[in-house]
């Protein structure tokens, strides 16, 4: 039996029973905290936003987070 807990199974189960305005409190509470503990679970929950959008959506956020970065 292997004891391991993958931190994206962790995160999932840790969200899975929480409403939409949950998440997003999370989510806004971890950036406004600049929470690093937070980091990978919000690196997870853009996983999934990653894995289910199609080309399109996915060069919307490529633009968008590149021109976050170019603001510096």
């Amino acid at each position: 039996m292997n004891n391991d807990i993958k931190i994206r199974d962790y995160i999932i189960d840790n969200f899975k029973n929480d409403d939409a305005e949950t998440i997003k409190k999370a989510i806004e509470e971890s950036i406004r905290d600049e929470d690093e503990v937070a980091l990978p679970g919000l690196g997870i929950f853009f996983i999934l936003i990653w894995e289910k959008s199609d080309d399109s959506e996915r060069e919307a956020l490529i633009n968008k987070i590149y021109q976050q970065i170019k603001k510096g």
